[in-house]
């Protein structure tokens, strides 16, 4: 009993420390932020008009108008794709359809990848630069799903037609678009669809394009959702199965046997007590037990239990602290289920980590960042600066200036089954789109 009240103790030191660290790095963050930000206003005078005499050109004017001409094709891709099924793992059949459609366009190269990605590449005039546009193929719904697209009114309602099959159809148009006004760019420029972006797929479509050996200098992801979001700091998580194992048995004749349950109970309740003291003062910075399973009935001692957690930050020593109390209180629930146990074996625990994104920040006056900025305000729309976790993590922890923007339209219910996306004037995200790829691609006619 002695060597475990001082565990405790110990435990509870090191978690003071990762506190009292975890507030001093959270206030550099914050100052960082705040620098960043009286940026702003001075850099994107200079790329509003980037944008204004770019949208003046008889080319980008071609373009833009073929983009309005080519809405009943865009709103049947929007259609036969969304009603493909593309769950976790299985974007295979989606994908090969995008490939068709990107083959009737035209690109001087269409392949599928090994992790199932779907690129085309145009090329440039110099080639000296490689920028990427994509969307992402998969969507969170579980195979069986009902996609069928329903109409009702100009709304179209089906699980994944927005988040992200919208953004496929976009990255399709401005190919079309493109080839029809004949524009030509300085940079090379990969269209793409990836795969597993969504949860379990640990964002494996982009981090394959990483570690392909192609060259990518900067990178352009487009998200579902209304025009004005731009997504330039990325949200980092952590994500575990933990699963607790023992022999199981009647919960009469077998009583005094350990119970993966209790352990499970256990780790929950350290947990929570101590992530929920590390967040109280941060931003961004979120824990979370999503799933709980195991047992076989009322009456049986289970032989295993189980969860699985996710922890989010914009700052990775947050993460690596929750992370930190995470194996602690994992432990914790070994360790004290075990003390009680009367008959049989110990407890054992098996941790599966099933995802890691990495976090990063940029300067908000980088000219990826300020041309995003300027493309949505040339649209009367207003742009609006948010962290999340996208495609866009991956580039960003490299170094790489990156972004996540969305789709246009008007949307609502993503990740559910009431999914949304009605054609509100949603061509002019498309329109900011090419905007945004042309200025940082480099209009080469």
């Amino acid at each position: 009993m002695a060597d475990f009240t001082y565990s405790i103790v110990v435990r509870k030191i090191y978690f003071s420390l990762f506190l009292l660290t975890a507030i001093h790095l959270h206030s550099l963050c914050l100052s960082a932020q705040q620098n960043n930000s009286s940026k702003e206003a001075i850099a994107t005078t200079r790329y509003r008009e980037e944008m204004r005499v770019l949208a003046n050109q008889s080319v980008i004017k071609s373009a833009f108008q073929t983009i309005l001409e080519l809405e009943p094709e865009t709103m049947k891709n929007l259609i036969t794709l969304t009603q493909i099924p593309a769950p976790p793992f299985k974007e295979k059949e989606r994908g090969e359809k995008f490939k068709q459609l990107l083959q009737a366009i035209g690109a001087d190269s269409i392949w599928i990848d090994g992790a199932g990605n779907v690129i085309a590449l145009r090329r440039g005039k110099s080639g000296k630069k490689t920028v990427v546009i994509e969307g992402h193929l998969d969507t969170v719904f579980p195979e069986g799903t009902d996609v069928t697209v329903k109409k009702r009114g100009d709304t179209l309602f089906a699980p994944g037609i927005s988040d992200d099959t919208r953004a496929l159809t976009v990255v399709l148009t401005l190919l079309k678009s493109m080839n029809q006004a004949k524009i030509k760019t300085e940079a090379d420029i990969l269209f793409v669809a990836t795969t597993g972006e969504e949860g379990p797929g640990d964002l494996r479509g982009v981090k394959q394009l990483f570690n392909s050996g192609l060259k990518i200098d900067s990178y352009i992801s487009i998200d579902g959702g209304a025009l004005g979001n731009i997504v330039y700091s990325a949200i980092g998580s952590m994500r575990y199965r933990i699963t607790y194992n023992g022999e199981g048995g009647h919960s009469f004749g077998k009583f005094g046997l350990v119970n993966p349950h209790n352990a499970t109970a256990r780790a929950i309740q350290q947990f929570v007590t101590d992530a929920n003291i590390f967040t109280r003062k941060l931003t961004n910075t979120t824990y979370n037990i999503g799933m709980i399973g195991g047992g076989t009935s009322v009456n049986s001692i289970p032989f295993e239990s189980w969860m699985e957690v996710d922890m989010r930050s914009d700052n990775q020593k947050n993460i690596q602290t929750l992370d930190s109390l995470l194996q602690l209180a994992i432990q914790l629930g070994l360790r004290e289920e075990n003390a009680i146990k009367r008959i049989g074996k110990d407890l054992t625990v098996d941790i599966q980590r099933l995802g890691n994104r990495p976090t990063g920040t940029q300067d908000s006056s980088l000219a990826l960042i300020q041309r995003a900025t300027a493309a949505v305000d040339f649209m009367g729309y207003k742009p609006r600066f948010i962290p999340l976790s996208t495609n866009a993590n991956i580039p960003i922890s490299k170094g790489i200036p990156a972004i996540a923007i969305w789709t246009g339209g008007k949307n609502s219910g993503a990740h559910s089954l009431d999914e949304w996306w009605m054609n509100d004037k949603g061509y002019l995200g498309i329109q900011s789109t090419l905007l945004l790829l042309m200025s940082e691609a480099g209009l080469a006619n």
